[in-house]
């Protein structure tokens, strides 16, 4: 059975903006699944609709087999949502913030302390549980609310953008209590997130959305094979100098696709090593200074680029 189910979801504010536009996608029970898209693409408002905060102006969703607007009650109680603001008493304790979680839900105490053990064993907080919040970090911080919404066992556990402004040591750690919550809980979790990377290692499935509607579906091995290419890339010593050099690229060869990432440009090939003599004879000739070349298998933020952007739009 689905966990989620969402089948040509339109939602149409009272000012007259269509954020959705006949939206559908399939979440599986137990997956980890990311929604991928640019800022307005209409993410904010699916959550908002599947979380039960809003109602669809057209279309049928279903959630753990039950319709979310006749069952929304039974959903909501099912269900927990992870917010980018934290929502945590910080002058509590982690031990008085999980127990004050469970005594709202009507969590009987025993049963509270069992599932708050486990908690705070399988994701690595045991050194912060007598400490007021105040004193953690931000990482330990969001860490400890995706705790306390498990402290529900809810069946489905959205988490939008959990690991923005993180570093890399707490990534990896919410990494592996995403990977926790979905193996050891079978809890199933939709994310949205703007790291691309974070989606191709995480993600079971993934769904990229343009413009309220759903572009592409599928595993991240699944969404790579689509380009059926790989890439060259030419790395420079800043974004600057790249930004400079697309023009010069666009023109010299017509025809082919290119990318601004950052200090690199991104030229799509069908035959990688014949446009690697060639590019690199260009740039040579051109006495144009560049860091390095290499051919590179597509990733999913290829993918996500070349499907949600029209022409060669700079991504610094």
């Amino acid at each position: 059975m689905h966990a989620i189910q969402v089948d040509h979801v339109v939602k149409r504010y009272k000012n007259g903006v269509q954020a959705l536009n006949g939206l559908s996608l399939s979440v599986k029970e137990g997956e980890i699944f990311s929604l991928l898209g640019q800022n307005g693409a209409g993410k904010s408002t699916l959550i908002r609709i599947l979380t039960t905060y809003l109602c669809p102006t057209a279309g049928e969703i279903e959630m753990m087999g039950k319709d979310i607007k006749k069952d929304a009650a039974v959903i909501r109680s099912q269900i927990a949502c992870v917010a980018q603001q934290t929502s945590i008493d910080t002058y509590l304790s982690l031990e008085e913030n999980m127990m004050f979680q469970s005594r709202l839900y009507k969590i009987p105490k025993a049963e509270a302390r069992q599932r708050m053990e486990r908690l705070i064993s399988d994701f690595g907080l045991s050194q912060y549980r007598k400490y007021p919040v105040s004193s953690y970090s931000g990482g330990v911080k969001r860490r400890l609310d995706i705790a306390l919404n498990m402290m529900v066992n809810p069946k489905i556990l959205f988490l939008d953008e959990p690991t923005v402004g993180m570093d890399i040591q707490s990534r990896i750690a919410m990494w592996d209590m995403m990977n926790k919550i979905r193996d050891g809980f079978g809890t199933t979790i939709f994310l949205t997130t703007h790291y691309l990377e974070e989606a191709d290692s995480l993600s079971d499935n993934v769904c990229i959305i343009k413009d309220g509607k759903e572009v592409t579906q599928g595993t991240p091995a699944e969404l790579r094979s689509l380009l059926r290419q790989h890439n060259l890339q030419v790395k420079f010593s800043s974004s600057t100098e790249s930004k400079a050099n697309l023009g010069l690229f666009q023109m010299q060869f017509q025809g082919k696709k290119f990318f601004q990432h950052g200090n690199i440009i991104v030229i799509n090939t069908y035959s990688a090593q014949s446009d690697l003599l060639e590019i690199t004879s260009f740039l040579l000739k051109q006495n144009i200074p560049f860091v390095g070349i290499e051919i590179t298998e597509p990733t999913l933020e290829d993918v996500f680029l070349r499907l949600t952007q029209n022409g060669q739009e700079d991504q610094e």
